[in-house]
């Protein structure tokens, strides 16, 4: 059966001022009128059951998460008590779900994407457990075609199209993993894209849950172990104890790391489906489009003279730029941001000066 595993654990902090520690990206409604994790919920809506689906999360957040998304079963909603990366988010939520369904496939996703075709998204995940189910020691992963020479984006490398045993091509091209590939510097990015033969790395994964299991167990004893632990306590009145505990022992890891990078049965699927990690503040451009003068507008916004600018605020504030080119400007109740998009990046800086400063309230 297949179980799918959402995680939620992200700061966002590129989001700022908007996302905060207690409402991180996932949690706003940046591209749509849901949240970004409620759209994923609904996105596997239809592949599973909502008894079928595990949200992975930070401590902070569950109670958040489980007020967004009222269908699942509060239990279907797991706090990690630190951050320990993404290893470790993967193999607690294997090991619940192995300890529901022995044989479980799942389908392991961020919280923070946005795929609008949801019938492509389906055809591609079933298209994916099938070769899972062909293979149980498969792990299917999906590439994104790159569209332009991303350096915020992993690479995977592609190998030669498998064939069916008969010799011919399969009805969709499957590919061996050559290699994981970290962010490149923006010349690599541009080799990459000249190639053909890399995808930007989408970190949806198929696999059995028995399967990436024994891969930790081989790669990451140590995690394993005390992952072990936590999953034997869940259910039980000593699970919030037991997963405080030995969850703060495990060594953080990402799942690229940790696995991907090792194991030898990883194939990856060209996505039929569209594909935005909505990673910055430019990014809603691509999602909400633009007015006449090039302006991306969340909010009540009055423009005079200005193009290329991102503004986002309410409809009870109005914000006014006069004379104002390619700016970002993010109105919250508590602080405000206007910034050229092109020092974007330097938001995560924003976030690291606030906590050098003591300033909590605004983080």
């Amino acid at each position: 059966m297949l179980h799918a595993v959402i995680m939620a654990g992200g700061a966002g902090t590129r989001f700022w001022p908007a996302s905060r520690a207690t409402q991180p990206k996932q949690l706003l409604n940046l591209v749509g009128e849901q949240t970004m994790i409620q759209e994923t919920l609904a996105r596997v809506t239809g592949l599973v059951s909502v008894q079928d689906a595990l949200v992975v999360t930070n401590q902070s957040l569950v109670e958040a998460i489980r007020e967004q998304l009222p269908s699942l079963p509060a239990d279907a909603v797991i706090g990690e008590p630190c951050k320990r990366d993404t290893a470790p988010c993967v193999g607690l939520a294997a090991a619940i779900v192995a300890r529901r369904d022995a044989d479980a496939t799942m389908v392991v996703m961020p919280a923070d994407h946005v795929i609008r075709d949801t019938q492509a998204f389906h055809a591609a995940i079933r298209h994916a457990s099938e070769l899972v189910a062909r293979d149980p020691t498969r792990i299917v992963t999906f590439g994104i075609r790159p569209s332009y020479p991303a350096e915020s984006f992993g690479y995977i490398e592609r190998d030669e199209p498998l064939t069916s045993p008969d010799g011919s091509e399969v009805e969709i091209a499957v590919y061996p993993v050559k290699m994981f590939r970290e962010k490149p510097s923006a010349e690599v990015a541009e080799q990459y894209l000249a190639t053909g033969g890399f995808y930007w790395n989408s970190g949806i994964f198929v696999w059995k849950a028995k399967t990436i299991l024994d891969a930790l167990a081989e790669y990451e004893p140590a995690m394993y172990e005390h992952i072990q632990a936590i999953a034997a306590s869940y259910g039980s009145d000593s699970f919030s104890e037991t997963l405080a505990a030995e969850f703060a022992k495990i060594v953080g890891k990402s799942i690229d790391y940790a696995v991907m990078e090792k194991y030898d049965n990883v194939v990856v699927i060209e996505a039929p489906f569209d594909w935005d990690d909505v990673g910055n503040w430019r990014s809603l451009t691509r999602q909400r489009g633009t007015d006449d003068a090039g302006n991306t507008v969340l909010g009540r916004h009055l423009a005079l003279n200005s193009s290329g600018c991102i503004v986002r605020s309410s409809d009870e504030h109005l914000v006014v730029t006069l004379g104002m080119e390619d700016c970002i400007v993010v109105h919250t109740p508590d602080a405000t941001l206007v910034a050229r998009k092109h020092d974007e990046e330097a938001i995560r800086q924003i976030v690291e000066i606030l906590k050098e400063r003591g300033w909590d309230q605004y983080l």
